[in-house]
């Protein structure tokens, strides 16, 4: 076993199976060390991280959310002492920062110890940062270095793998799992690929956070004044943050909006199911979405029959509800309907989603 080929996954902890599945797509030989908690687990991937990282930026996986390399392996005594024994000892055990590049240090602290994330990042990042390093950057880093701090049960890494011995607490099985990689190599520039928004005054449900979780992932743009359509749109969260950004919104959906929503003179809120709204024959848009609850294949059927009120330069972004078993077939088939009329442009099961991914789509070539 080598260093450049153990790396820790994460994935939503229902998503497990699929995740794994994904990696043992580009990694064969990848075996399971250690779940470290919920989604989160420690693979020998058989491959170096830059292999892997390499092939997944070419075509991201879905269930995956965040990858990180592990470079160094320190032992924890569980006390206040970690976070400044860990600035002694994990720049030395790493690969050297680029100086040209901005960075941050981000922890996860996957066992019960009196320090928080907080501590360890800054106490490390300082380290990093002395004798003229890199530049401390924590919300757009180019170069990440990664702890996560957990309890092994039944993975214990060989002597010649830690550094730092003479620090382990007796009879504690405490870790730190340390790692440097490109931001772009981690699939995500948030840790574990948690991606936290502040909740806003006027918010109307916690469903925004997928669509500006969405547009940061897909790195998608809204037009200036666009048209946009909302299906399913009540109670309107959705349609509050494409309103926020200058879209003229037609919501569908036979139940409320919010009330703070209403009165709006860039909603146009028409109070039928979006199977009536087909037969009415609709306007055309810049961006169709669609966060509705029903079945991912009923629901990519619905998004087909949209396709054709959608501009030639527009985009649609939908969730796929999944069931409980059989995911991936019915993923399968609900993809298969949607590429009779859109370009699958993306897809992944974001922090903010759950038992579903988000796809963003595009108009296929010759409509």
């Amino acid at each position: 076993m080598k260093l450049n080929s153990l790396v820790i996954v994460t994935c939503d902890d229902g998503s497990v199976d699929l995740a794994q599945a994904e990696l043992s797509a580009v990694a064969p030989a990848a075996a399971l060390l250690e779940e470290l908690s919920a989604g989160v687990l420690l693979y020998d991937a058989g491959i170096p991280f830059a292999e892997l990282a390499a092939q997944w930026r070419i075509t991201p996986p879905i269930f995956v959310r965040h990858v990180v390399p592990v470079q160094a392996i320190a032992p924890l005594g569980g006390h206040a002492g970690d976070p400044a024994f860990l600035a002694r000892t994990l720049p030395d055990a790493l690969p050297a920062l680029d100086v040209a590049l901005r960075f941050s240090v981000q922890t996860r602290i996957l066992v019960e110890v009196p320090y928080k994330p907080y501590d360890l990042n800054t106490t490390l990042a300082a380290a990093l940062a002395a004798n003229n390093g890199p530049t401390l950057d924590v919300r757009a880093p180019q170069q990440i270095v990664s702890v996560a701090c957990v309890s092994l049960h039944t993975w214990r890494p060989d002597a010649s793998l830690m550094i730092g011995g003479a620090h382990v607490g007796r009879g504690r099985r405490l870790a730190a799992f340390a790692g440097l990689s490109l931001a772009a190599d981690n699939l995500s520039s948030w840790a574990g690929g948690m991606r936290r928004f502040a909740r806003e005054e006027g918010q109307v449900s916690r469903a925004e956070f997928k669509l500006l979780e969405a547009f940061e992932v897909f790195g998608v743009e809204l037009p200036p004044r666009g048209m946009a359509l909302d299906l399913g749109a009540a109670p309107g969260g959705w349609t509050r943050v494409l309103r926020q950004r200058g879209q003229y919104v037609t919501a569908v959906d036979p139940g409320e909006l919010d009330a703070r929503l209403v009165g709006d003179r860039g909603i146009r809120h028409l109070r039928i199911t979006a199977e009536q709204y087909l037969q009415d024959g609709p306007d055309r848009f810049d961006v169709i979405v669609n966060d509705m609850r029903m079945d991912a294949r009923d629901s990519a059927r619905l998004m087909a029959a949209f396709a054709r009120f959608l501009y030639p330069h527009g985009w649609a972004l939908m969730t796929l509800k999944l069931p409980e078993h059989d995911r991936q077939p019915v993923l399968d088939q609900a993809f298969v309907i949607l590429r009779r009329t859109y370009r699958i442009a993306g897809a992944r099961q974001l922090f903010h989603n759950r038992s579903e991914i988000t796809v963003l789509l595009s108009l296929a070539q010759g409509l």
